[in-house]
């Protein structure tokens, strides 16, 4: 953006913006978020960075009002499929605190240098930088909701040392963690729970999210609770993470706010930033509804739509292993039947958790485990039985690689490569495994009958050019499929009235 356009976003508290940009103002030496409810700075006071690292590294300090640092994610980072859109997806996912800069560039196939480059070019940062400032914010997070010593903070977030971590959070937040802890105030803590609120744009459809991941629900690994005896719910699930497994549980808002209220236990804390992005991305937490609303709300046929349900996200997954093979596992069967056989899989495969917690058992099982599985376990036809085998063994062995910094092109030329995995399953598991907001399924039933349902002419030669929907041609995906849901739930009811009025 403009900086003359990005003051405009400041002096109108534009909270759509938060994340996209941060604000600095040289005469305090303080940054913001676009929204901040402080009063305006004059503008020629302000600078604007890109990044909250840039900031920091520019001897700027997190706002104490606004928290800049818990801002909701740039959208850019999903949108855009560079080297510098990919770097930072892996970064989030926590890849530099576990492997480094080097393990960061090798991932990409750049060396450290260009990369380093590439991210101080764009971004006003490095990896170490970026990486740095993610550290801070899960830091300061560990410091305000459990009881941890200050020694246990600095490791689980990354630090390599108590002295780095001390220095780093005077620097980032102008106090001590003695007295970033006493900000929390009288707040209880539950051992072993780490509270979170996801920060996300609005509008947010909770409702049409939940309904999604609910229908989908994979029994011992996924659940859908009631919470407070009322209309709102909880979805619980197991976590996969780098050093161990998880529990996480996303309340349903009862009222329109920025973010979404959720608790993870986590069996190694190192792992919190990972399971946060991990949230972040099952949620479509970091999407921009505006941009998304002023291009299909265009359209002549998804412009009602759109008007409908805005703020309807894009789902995207915890686990890409895991998508992937529910992804083959769904494919020409119902939803209830692939969710069955999923759990069924888990129950024979996956890895139990300590404890389980509720409806919560196991892991979903790994690919190397469901490589070597029994055919017997696998109740489906021989063809994609073997799909299902081969998918597994490719994840394995790394033939097929779905990490959030991956090549979607690529990614998807090594799926479409192995046997019984057609365009179906590579658009679907773009779409929700690499968190692709273009992927569109044009042969998908759902999709047909939503079309039909806007009203749009369905058939080779008559079909609504897709094109006109780009780059967010995942969310028209979930328009028409809400679309064809509701048209079929009308044609239900008339069908039970019309029985009952015999």
């Amino acid at each position: 953006m403009h900086e003359d356009a990005c003051y405009r976003a400041v002096s109108s508290k534009d909270a759509r913006l938060d994340g996209v940009f941060y604000t600095a103002v040289r005469t305090t030496g303080i940054y913001c978020r676009p929204s901040c409810p402080a009063r305006t700075p004059n503008r020629e006071n302000v600078d604007f960075y890109p990044t909250a690292a840039a900031a920091q590294a520019a001897g700027f300090r997190a706002c104490r009002r606004c928290r800049p640092d818990a801002a909701p994610g740039s959208p850019e980072w999903n949108l855009r499929a560079d080297l510098v859109g990919r770097a930072m997806r892996l970064i989030a996912d926590g890849v530099v605190d576990r492997e480094g800069v080097a393990g960061l560039a090798a991932r990409l196939g750049y060396s450290e240098r260009h990369l380093t480059r590439e991210l101080h070019a764009e971004l006003g940062a490095g990896p170490l930088a970026l990486a740095r400032t993610q550290r801070a914010q899960t830091a300061r997070l560990l410091l305000q909701t459990t009881d941890l010593g200050a020694t246990e903070v600095a490791f689980a977030a990354g630090f390599s040392s108590v002295r780095q971590f001390n220095d780093t959070i005077r620097e980032v937040y102008a106090m001590t963690p003695t007295e970033l802890r006493a900000q929390r105030g009288r707040r209880s803590v539950v051992q072993g729970v780490i509270p979170l609120r996801l920060a996300h744009r609005q509008p947010f459809d909770a409702a049409a999210v939940f309904d999604f991941l609910g229908l989908r629900a994979v029994p011992g690994v996924e659940e859908m609770v009631p919470r407070d005896g009322g209309g709102a719910r909880t979805y619980r699930r197991t976590l996969a993470l780098p050093g161990g497994p998880g529990v996480a549980e996303v309340d349903e808002p009862s009222k329109p706010q920025g973010w979404l209220d959720a608790r993870v236990r986590l069996g190694n804390v190192r792992d919190l930033t990972a399971a946060v992005q991990r949230l972040r991305a099952l949620f479509d937490l970091d999407a921009d509804p505006d941009a998304v609303a002023e291009v299909l709300g265009a359209d002549p046929y998804l412009g009602a739509l759109v008007a409908k349900r805005p703020g309807l996200r894009s789902p995207g997954h915890v686990d890409a292993h895991e998508l992937a093979v529910r992804a083959v596992l769904g494919q020409q069967v119902t939803v209830a039947a692939a969710r069955t056989l999923a759990g069924r899989l888990a129950a024979r495969y996956g890895a139990p958790l300590p404890e389980p917690s509720g409806g919560l058992t196991h892991l979903f099982p790994s690919a190397a485990s469901l490589a070597e599985a029994d055919p017997a376990d696998l109740a489906m036809p021989a063809a994609r039985q073997r799909a299902v085998r081969g998918l597994c063994a490719a994840l394995a062995d790394g033939t097929v690689r779905l990490d959030p910094g991956v090549d979607r092109d690529e990614a998807g030329a090594a799926l479409l490569a192995l046997p019984g995995i057609g365009p179906w399953t590579v658009s679907y598991v773009r779409m929700r495994a690499l968190a692709d907001p273009d992927a569109y399924l044009p042969t998908d039933i759902g999709v047909r009958h939503g079309l039909r349902a806007a009203g749009a002419p369905v058939g080779p030669a008559a079909e609504p050019d897709s094109d006109a929907w780009r780059p967010w041609r995942s969310y028209a995906v979930h328009h028409l499929w809400v679309a064809a849901s509701e048209a079929a739930a009308s044609a239900r009811s008339h069908k039970a009235y019309a029985k009952e009025s015999k």
